[in-house]
Parts: structure tokens; C-alpha cells; sequence
């Protein structure tokens, strides 16, 4: 069941608010296990920094993408095991944009596909410019804090996932 909270405009950005109170028993009275959020971004905007500044907006404590489409016009991506960025200017489709965010960060890849359906994926970085229109679909969990640490498994801070507070 889906009940719609709020929609309001915030800036270039319009959210749409949904909480979803069917999907999971509800442990302490009616606060909603799962949010959703939808919003649009406008040409021009960074893809990376707008996620970043909703998620530091709401103070997101576990979060993933849901679902995104749009176009960009930039492209700054680190691919698989590479030191630095892999950059292209162009028109690109958004084929996938999947990820973790928090409050301790965000973890975030994308793949997007150039005008001959060529298509280049990896770390989401900043500078990823919006051409028409980016349409995410972001959910939170309420149960849940992901947070990132070094764990020894690996050298870099990995996702850490607790029972909220």
C-alpha cells in the first residue's frame, strides 16, 4: 500500500514523496518501514552532487536507487580498476544508475550509452552534466543505517549495515 505524503518544489529539483507501510510488519505503530522519493533534475545540473546534497538534505541514513533515466551531455566516470577518471563529452543516454547512499556517503555507478548504443559503466564522480532531464527514484529505509568502514576485507571503507537507532 502506498500513501502519498507530500509533493512541494525544492529549488530545480521536484520531489515527490512516497512511503510504503504494507511491505514490512510495522514494528512499533505506523512509521513507514520504506520512503520513496522521486525527483527530477534539470539541464546543467551534476547527477553525483544533486544525489549527494538530497541525501545530506534528508539526512538519508540507508539508502539505494531505485531507478533512473535522463540524458547527460558530460560524462566522468572511474571504470573498473582504473586510477583516475575516464571523461567524454557528447550526448549520452542513462541506461542504469544504481547505489548505496548514507550519511557517511555515497557509493554510486552508472551506465550510459552514446548515440551508436555504445555503452561505458563505472564509479559515478562528480562532473556528469544533465542534457534534458535526470528522473531518479530514491528509497530509504527507516529500519535500516548503512555506513562505510574499513573492515579489513579490503583496503577502501566498505558498506557497514546495522539496525537503525
Amino acid at each position: 500500500m502506498l500513501s502519498l505524503v507530500k509533493v512541494f518544489l525544492c529549488g530545480c529539483t521536484a520531489l515527490l514523496c512516497l512511503t510504503s507501510i504494507g511491505c514490512f510488519p510495522k514494528p512499533n505503530g505506523p512509521r513507514a518501514a520504506v520512503i520513496h522519493y522521486a525527483i527530477r533534475l534539470r539541464p546543467g545540473q551534476d547527477l553525483r552532487r544533486e544525489i549527494e546534497r538530497f541525501s545530506k538534505a534528508r539526512e538519508i541514513k540507508a539508502g539505494w536507487i531505485v531507478g533512473c533515466v535522463g540524458s547527460l551531455t558530460r560524462l566522468n566516470l572511474r571504470l573498473a580498476n582504473q586510477p583516475g577518471p575516464t571523461e567524454r563529452d557528447g550526448h549520452f543516454e542513462i541506461v542504469s544508475l544504481v547505489g548505496t547512499l548514507s550519511t557517511s556517503g555515497v557509493h554510486l555507478h552508472l551506465s550510459a550509452s552514446d548515440e551508436r548504443g555504445l555503452t561505458l559503466g563505472g564509479h559515478l564522480l562528480e562532473g556528469n552534466s544533465v542534457y534534458t532531464t535526470a528522473e531518479i527514484i530514491i528509497a530509504e529505509s527507516k529500519r535500516l543505517r548503512f555506513s562505510r568502514a574499513r573492515d579489513g576485507t579490503t583496503p577502501w571503507p566498505e558498506l557497514q549495515i546495522a539496525p537503525a537507532k
